[in-house]
């Protein structure tokens, strides 16, 4: 391709870009992460996960706002990692219900608007991908595909450089990259939003960016110890444990008691707030049957908040100094209630501790950068690392 051909097409995305500023921070912010590719083998557009590749015939040929539509369409597939999220479901089918979950997004923000041939299903965006996946495989509803653009099988091959699937050699590890890479682009972008004034994001997109923000520590071995266990509880080992070499009993009645609280002062950022909350999002998903109380606190301590999965939680409440003793204090205080268990504290570790240590057993989750193992003075230390 030539040079100047390059150029112009290289000013085509720009504007995209600049349109974007001018309705979404959010939009505008996350659409700098996109490498952007142009391949004429393509029908209009397609991603990788990695990188938006379009046909330069055909996608500079729609109007401005369309090709705005595309482009976010395109972005949203990739933060939203529906090219890893499809696993062995049908393609067609997942494309579909990928592109319905992205249109409703789009459409939701309120300012830029889906291409005029673009899937809508009120009734079905509000939910993930796999939920309306299963919806659309169940009632075998009648959806023409916008255009076949999440490249998953080797057949593509032979249009691209190299297997579309696997770019530059993409492989799980480099996987994890672009999995990290997103999540931190996301994050990345909703601060950028709110310094240029978008405070308010709509409900699907906490629901959809909530959703791939997995957690980093095990948390069923994490918790294993702290399971309320009696002698009726144990059966065999616990085969799912097995390929680890792990030969945990099988409970049963696998329960236990978590008190968490969040540091929500002044020091944590919004992207740390969002690794805590996939923290949270993995203990609840631990064991069938956890009791699950949560606190926020900076120097005072909210809540309790009785939690019984992710889609009922609070907005974080807080913004002043660090002070992790009110929460202990309500531990005590209430010790009958709150005897057995385990709390786990989410926070960057500096803040004013209890003189004498709780009785309850504490684990303390740290985010990178945060106090170092020394300072804490009791306590078991879990840092996160990505």
């Amino acid at each position: 391709m030539e040079k100047t051909n390059e150029e112009n097409l290289a000013q085509y995305i720009s504007a995209t870009r600049i349109r974007l500023r001018k309705t979404s921070p959010f939009f505008a912010a996350l659409s700098l992460y996109a490498e952007i590719d142009f391949n004429q083998h393509v029908p209009l557009a397609r991603t990788n996960g990695k990188k938006i590749i379009f046909n330069p015939n055909t996608y500079f040929k729609l109007p401005p706002k369309e090709r705005d539509g595309v482009y976010l369409h395109e972005l949203l597939h990739m933060a939203l990692l529906h090219t890893f999220r499809r696993g062995i479901r049908d393609p067609k089918i997942f494309n579909i219900a990928a592109d319905i979950v992205v249109n409703g997004m789009i459409e939701n923000e309120g300012k830029v608007k889906i291409p005029s041939f673009g899937i809508r299903d009120k009734k079905l965006e509000h939910l993930s991908v796999e939920e309306v996946y299963e919806i659309l495989l169940k009632n075998k509803n009648n959806y023409k595909e916008e255009f076949d653009d999440l490249i998953y099988e080797d057949k593509d091959k032979d249009e691209f450089e190299g297997n579309p699937n696997k770019p530059n050699g993409l492989d799980i590890n480099s996987e994890k990259e672009i999995r990290n890479f997103w999540k931190q682009a996301i994050n990345d972008s909703r601060l950028i939003a709110k310094s240029a004034g978008q405070n308010k994001f709509p409900d699907s997109f906490e629901r959809n960016f909530a959703e791939i923000t997995e957690p980093e520590i095990d948390w069923k071995i994490k918790l294993w110890n702290y399971l309320v266990k009696t002698p009726s509880d144990f059966g065999d080992f616990d085969r799912r444990f097995i390929y680890s070499g792990l030969y945990l009993e099988n409970l049963e009645g696998e329960s236990v008691d978590v008190f968490c609280c969040i540091d929500t002062s002044g020091s944590i950022l919004d992207s740390e707030i969002n690794k805590f909350m996939g923290e949270v999002k993995g203990i609840l998903n631990s064991y069938p049957n956890i009791n699950f109380k949560l606190w926020y606190a900076d120097h005072n301590c909210y809540g309790p908040y009785k939690i019984e999965s992710f889609n009922n939680i609070p907005r974080p409440q807080g913004g002043g100094g660090t002070d992790f003793e009110p929460f202990f204090d309500i531990l005590k205080n209430n010790e009958k209630k709150y005897r057995q268990g385990v709390s786990i504290y989410l926070t960057d570790g500096y803040g004013y501790f209890p003189e004498k240590e709780p009785e309850i057993p504490i684990l303390w989750v740290i985010v990178p950068g945060g106090a170092e193992n020394s300072y804490f003075p009791y306590g078991e230390i879990i840092r996160l690392t990505s």
